[in-house]
């Protein structure tokens, strides 16, 4: 039996047509890119469908948002408004997760990322992000923490307020209502 993530065809059609309409919708966050390509791509690729269907399907609003010339893929991110309601309440990594002695939260940002075939945002990532629009009015979302914070028990997240992306440290057990995280595909 395969491990393979896949979708059924009814699922393929719905989630093709929910990403042409954003894509559509969205220019501005693609421009000069035609969506023919990008669904040719991912036309061929069914994990890569599997893993936008549960950014889909966690609130992520998934779009594409570049095209990287030297590997020839499509970027996705998720634009969601505000971090991604199926999403928040995680601390930062399993590390964090099991340092908790109550409270625990439901999952960490890096496992629920891994599992979903997704790459958590950098902190430069972010800020790329939020040249195409603004996001994370009201939310914040994790972001790749560099090893040496880590080491030392932190971890960093990103909101956007009064017109800037501010950066900020917390401790990595830590979880909120309101914050979650934002993945990056490569299709």
């Amino acid at each position: 039996m395969s491990n393979k993530k896949v979708l059924q065809p009814e699922q393929i059609e719905t989630l093709i047509k929910t990403l042409k309409t954003r894509f559509e919708k969205n220019t501005n966050r693609h421009k000069n890119m035609e969506w023919a390509k990008v669904e040719s791509k991912l036309q061929t690729n069914s994990e890569k469908l599997w893993s936008l269907k549960e950014m889909e399907a966690t609130g992520g609003e998934p779009d594409v948002i570049d095209y990287d010339t030297k590997t020839e893929e499509y970027i996705f991110c998720d634009c969601s408004p505000e971090s991604p309601k199926g999403r928040r309440s995680f601390c930062y990594d399993r590390e964090a997760l099991d340092a908790r002695k109550e409270n625990k939260p439901e999952n960490n940002v890096i496992d629920a990322a891994a599992v979903m075939g997704i790459e958590l945002l950098n902190e430069e990532q972010y800020r790329n992000l939020q040249k195409l629009g603004k996001f994370d009015e009201k939310t914040s979302s994790w972001v790749a923490t560099p090893t040496a914070i880590r080491k030392l028990g932190g971890a960093l997240f990103c909101d956007y307020r009064y017109d800037t992306v501010f950066v900020y440290h917390n401790g990595a057990q830590s979880y909120y209502a309101a914050r979650a995280f934002r993945g990056l595909l490569r299709v």
